[in-house]
């Protein structure tokens, strides 16, 4: 077995604090339509420990043995023209894996690259993966994604969005299914993204060291246990992390037949109005963000507090900032709309008559939303 088999990661439910950014990657884990998440922070705030250990949480998956594309057996679909036309395909099951694009990355070598003088003299379209090949039905993690050449986030985010990464050269062009759980990390001290690319991440969390000292000596007393005996530690932490991987997969299971009410659907939709969200990302975020935590806790219809929660990280880097605003004042001016939201949503409660409820009348079905399932 090599080495990097053999090498134990930090458990997921070990990481002291930093909910939030917790919380952004497993609705992700459960619902990768979200179209991803985005984690600011200063250094030594656990982003890239959580990006790697929630990769243990997720459930296997069965993959086409050899095929370069990773393949699904059973989604005849979305297979690459060689598992297309065999008729025995040898299946092998394994966990999602977290495939790192370097900051160095050219655009052949994140979309791949076709071989013109081939097409050109045989007719034959040869096509040489790139990462977005080898992250289909994994995790893509991009740290320092604001370093990265804006016309490859650009890339990246339509890959995440359509599923698929279209390659075009000299009038030909190849297409392969290409459906990840983008994560992005970041350090804001280094330069930001732009709005445009900024609004293509689902979600977006801001992470800072954690100044109580009690907390941050537990943080120290845990990583230093870890890395005194880390099969121990893992042991130590094992029933927890079993216990988020069930939750994961439970989540998933009920998060089509979760149902929106359509009240819910208004106030979201105050929400983006009266903070001045461009478009309707935002919004159509919101829904599914809201129904993903509904799920995660068991539930079949969205509550407010649902809403509530899906605004702290789905509006934090689609608001337009003001004069002198920062973080702080971002959050203040997002619960300040979620609370004027909220009372004309028990004014309307108040006065609507009776109808529409959990049996789904009245509500919107968030419908099936896994792309890789």
């Amino acid at each position: 077995m090599s080495e990097k088999h053999e090498r134990l990661l930090y458990p997921f439910s070990a990481i002291v604090g930093q909910d939030l950014m917790k919380e952004a990657l497993l609705l992700n884990a459960i619902n990768p339509s979200i179209g991803g998440v985005l984690i600011k922070g200063e250094k030594g705030t656990a982003k890239s420990t959580s990006v790697r250990s929630l990769a243990s949480l997720l459930p296997e998956q069965e993959f086409v043995v050899g095929c370069e594309y990773g393949c699904a057996p059973d989604d005849q679909s979305s297979m690459c023209q060689k598992c297309r036309s065999s008729e025995n395909l040898d299946i092998v099951k394994r966990k999602m894996a977290v495939i790192e694009l370097p900051v160095s990355a050219t655009e052949d070598k994140v979309v791949g690259t076709l071989d013109i003088s081939e097409a050109i003299k045989h007719g034959e379209k040869r096509f040489e993966p790139g990462i977005l090949a080898e992250a289909h039905r994994n995790i893509l993690y991009v740290d320092e994604v604001n370093l990265l050449n804006d016309h490859i986030v650009d890339v990246l985010l339509d890959a995440a969005a359509m599923g698929v990464n279209v390659i075009e050269r000299e009038g030909i062009s190849y297409a392969h299914p290409s459906r990840f759980i983008l994560i992005g990390t970041m350090n804001p001290e280094e330069g930001d993204l732009r709005p445009q690319l900024l609004d293509r991440f689902g979600l977006c969390v801001n992470v800072t060291g954690i100044a109580d000292p009690d907390t941050r000596m537990e943080v120290v007393k845990r990583r230093m246990e870890f890395e005194k005996d880390p099969k121990r530690f893992v042991r130590k932490w094992k029933k927890a992390d079993d216990a988020i991987a069930k939750r994961i997969v439970s989540a998933k299971k009920l998060l089509p037949r979760v149902a929106m009410p359509e009240e819910l659907t208004r106030m979201i939709i105050d929400i983006c109005i009266e903070l001045g969200v461009d478009g309707h990302r935002g919004d159509i975020n919101m829904m599914k963000t809201s129904a993903t935590i509904a799920a995660y806790e068991g539930r079949k219809t969205v509550t407010e507090e649902d809403v509530r929660e899906a605004a702290k990280l789905v509006l934090s880097h689609r608001i337009k900032r003001l004069p002198f605003d920062d973080d702080a004042g971002s959050e203040e001016r997002i619960e300040e709309a979620v609370e004027n939201a909220g009372r004309k949503h028990e004014e309307s409660e108040r006065d609507a008559p009776d109808g529409g409820g959990p049996d789904g009348s009245g509500s919107t079905q968030m419908g099936a939303s896994d792309p890789f399932a």
